[in-house]
């Protein structure tokens, strides 16, 4: 998993999942949640606790 892009401005946190390439945009994501995400040491645990099941996503990519 990949974080490709953060618009605090619109609150979406964009994120590539590996091998597939497919890019999903979370919608609602407070910077602070963002920076906590960036800092995880574990990304993967800490986008299913946080991010997977709480925000409304779409598919955009692949």
């Amino acid at each position: 998993m990949t974080v490709v892009d953060y618009d605090p401005s619109t609150k979406v946190l964009s994120v590539r999942f590996a091998p597939s390439g497919t890019q999903y945009d979370y919608e609602g994501v407070e910077p602070e949640t963002f920076a906590k995400f960036n800092a995880a040491f574990s990304k993967g645990r800490f986008f299913t606790e946080f991010i997977r099941d709480h925000y409304k996503y779409r598919r955009v990519g692949h």
